[in-house]
């Protein structure tokens, strides 16, 4: 039977991320992503709904994810779904889901908060040929700029 575990989201930050290395050495990153839905209830009336996810990633993309990324911005993410399981002290089994992220793209890439440019690139997964010091990078479409005139 096939099945299919990919997750797109485009949030904010609820916090700053939090970089710690692993015994291996390896970075990983946690920061929480906050995700809104607005939209019209039965009686017309405007509402907003906010979903609440942990993302965690690892290696060359934690690193850039703690470096560059703030309590607040946007972020694009790309990755799959994950079940953690535990008992807490009481001795009751307790879950959660995150998302482990594969790839990401800054959403709010024209400016940070002292006005300087972000850098723009898409952080893809790690392949196995690849060194973990050098990940793939690849730039993102460029957008069209919507101000200019239609040339047809």
């Amino acid at each position: 039977m096939a099945s299919l575990n990919k997750v797109l989201l485009i949030g904010n930050l609820t916090r700053d991320p939090e970089v710690k290395m692993l015994s291996s050495g390896r970075p990983v990153c946690n920061f929480g992503l906050a995700l809104n839905r607005n939209f019209k209830d039965s009686e017309g009336n405007k509402r907003e709904e906010v979903t609440f996810i942990e993302v965690e990633c690892f290696g060359p993309r934690a690193e850039a994810v703690g470096r560059f990324f703030t309590k607040g911005r946007s972020i694009f993410v790309e990755g799959r779904l994950k079940l953690d399981q535990w008992e807490s002290k009481e001795g009751e089994k307790r879950s959660a889901i995150r998302v482990v992220l594969d790839s990401f793209e800054f959403v709010d890439a024209g400016k940070s908060d002292s006005g300087s440019s972000m850098p723009t690139k898409n952080i893809q997964p790690d392949r196995q040929t690849e060194s973990p010091a050098s990940p793939k990078q690849t730039l993102p479409p460029s957008e069209p700029d919507l101000d200019e005139d239609v040339p047809f």
